[in-house]
């Protein structure tokens, strides 16, 4: 079971745990991304109130699936979640969801690492940081997130 969404609206994170508990699987690992509203670090005294997020629609969704995929084979899944929001989203709101099952929890835990990690620098996602102050700011790749993605290679 994979499921792959790309989405204005909310998700039901239990919901998502729920279903691929009920693949089989021995264990279930989850990541939920949120909007943090300390900014990042070459602004750390600017307060952010809202994350824009745009996509390649299309292209967003068969690279999340190709994750997806890659995760169930390497880490051999009973199932793998990928949810990911887009649009004008506020400080604390949930943005991506990443859950594997699998029959041991290293393998579910593992797969929940690739998952996040990959998605951070393959998936063809933008972020615009909005400011307490009115102004925004595109959000630059980061090398840290490269170095995380590469260690799966």
């Amino acid at each position: 079971m994979i499921r792959i969404s790309v989405q204005t609206e909310r998700f039901d994170q239990g919901a998502e745990l729920d279903a691929l508990a009920e693949t089989g699987a021995g264990a279930v690992a989850s990541f939920l991304g949120v909007v943090r509203a300390d900014g990042d670090i070459a602004y750390p005294d600017r307060r952010v109130v809202a994350l824009e997020l745009e996509q390649y629609p299309g292209m967003t969704e068969e690279a999340l699936r190709s994750l997806a995929e890659t995760a169930s084979e390497r880490f051999d899944l009973t199932g793998a979640v990928v949810i990911h929001r887009i649009g004008k989203l506020e400080a604390g709101a949930p943005i991506v969801l990443a859950a594997a099952a699998a029959h041991h929890r290293a393998a579910a835990l593992d797969a929940c690492a690739f998952l996040i990690d990959r998605l951070k620098t393959d998936a063809p996602f933008w972020k615009k940081q909005h400011f307490a102050d009115g102004s925004a700011k595109w959000v630059e790749a980061k090398a840290s997130d490269d170095a995380r993605a590469a260690g799966w290679e």
